[in-house]
């Protein structure tokens, strides 16, 4: 089985002056759960933002679940991320005029999942999370952390191959973030493949099998789990 993530000398520069990230080459295998940790301004969400073909690189190659995404075009760039990615938000990004059940359906009904199939889908992951109670709520009336876990069950509808996570904890209270928390390393365990972007040193060596450090748009560390711990 080949690399997951895929990326060769890559760099992304805005304007004159240092790039704020790379060159970069490094790789992400299938079921591995990478946290990318480092101060404000190292590139963290300039490196999520290249994985998930928000963005496009200066320099070098990102290579995605065997496609070259920084040669795609836009419409292409769009369903890689809808058959591909699921995105997790700080702030969670839910559409507050859809129940908890729609939101999750969503994704599904734009990649052209069948009905029945997307139904059954988004009714077993409300199960699985414990949102299930929630179906008929609006996203307004659900605390932080139940909010956190419809994201993440809208991200996981269509199955992804990668599940990328900024900050997932950074706009919750401490018990709402221990929930996410255990909620990844359950997802992890089940061997979906994770990048989490995190502040959050605590939450990368609970969650992630390997962390990778940036520093001014370079890695400065790049650990497995046995090592770091």
């Amino acid at each position: 089985m080949g690399n997951l993530i895929a990326l060769d000398r890559t760099t992304k520069g805005y304007g004159a002056g240092a790039p704020a990230l790379g060159p970069l080459t490094f790789t992400v295998e299938p079921g591995e759960a990478l946290a990318v940790t480092g101060p404000s301004g190292s590139g963290k969400s300039t490196l999520l933002n290249l994985v998930a073909g928000l963005d496009k690189p200066t320099a070098g190659t990102v290579t995605v679940d065997g496609l070259r995404i920084d040669q795609l075009g836009e419409h292409a760039l769009a369903r890689f991320r809808r058959e591909r990615i699921g995105m997790v938000f700080q702030f969670f990004n839910l559409l507050d005029d859809l129940t908890v059940a729609d939101n999750i359906l969503l994704p599904a009904q734009l990649a052209g999942m069948p009905r029945a199939k997307a139904a059954a889908r988004t009714s077993e992951l409300m199960e699985t999370l414990g949102i299930e109670d929630h179906a008929g709520a609006y996203p307004g009336r659900l605390s932080g952390g139940e909010r956190q876990r419809v994201a993440v069950a809208r991200a996981l509808v269509n199955r992804p191959a990668l599940l990328l996570a900024d900050e997932p904890t950074g706009a919750l209270d401490t018990t709402s973030g221990r929930d996410v928390r255990e909620l990844l390393i359950d997802l992890h365990r089940g061997g979906q493949t994770i990048v989490l972007v995190t502040h959050d040193l605590a939450l990368a060596e609970a969650c992630a099998s390997r962390t990778v450090h940036l520093v001014d748009g370079h890695v400065a560390f790049d650990q497995t789990a046995e090592v770091a711990r």
